[in-house]
């Protein structure tokens, strides 16, 4: 079993900045694509970026496209999104997800894998 943590989320500003991170537990996740997904009151879960296993290829939403990015750790079994320029309607749940059969080009949520509990990001205007 892998167990995400995600942490990193709060309070900010418009044009303000956070970074997230969402650490693995449990085993290893050598081999698996990880990425966030962000669900705002009212909304349905939506697709925000994803990495390959090692890291070498990323997808974005448009939404976000510019101003956010995911990177990794493989040594520390941790992704990261660090967002920038956030906009009040980046305000939602975000949730680290990471599996070993994603076909993250479709931007699509994984089938079969793990997902975090969710950090608050709020960004005020």
């Amino acid at each position: 079993q892998v167990q995400l943590v995600e942490s990193g989320g709060g309070l900010v500003q418009a044009g303000g900045s956070l970074r997230l991170s969402c650490a693995a537990s449990g085993r290893t996740v050598s081999g698996y694509a990880m990425g966030w997904f962000r669900q705002a009151p009212g909304k349905e879960r939506e697709f925000v970026a994803a990495i390959s296993w090692p890291g070498g290829t990323t997808y974005y939403a448009d939404s976000v496209k510019g101003r956010f990015i995911i990177s990794r750790s493989n040594a520390k079994n941790t992704v990261y999104l660090q967002m920038n320029s956030l906009k009040p309607e980046d305000t939602a749940v975000y949730y680290c997800a990471a599996s070993g059969a994603w076909a993250i080009a479709t931007m699509m949520p994984p089938s079969a894998g793990y997902w975090g509990q969710g950090t608050q990001v709020t960004v005020s205007s």
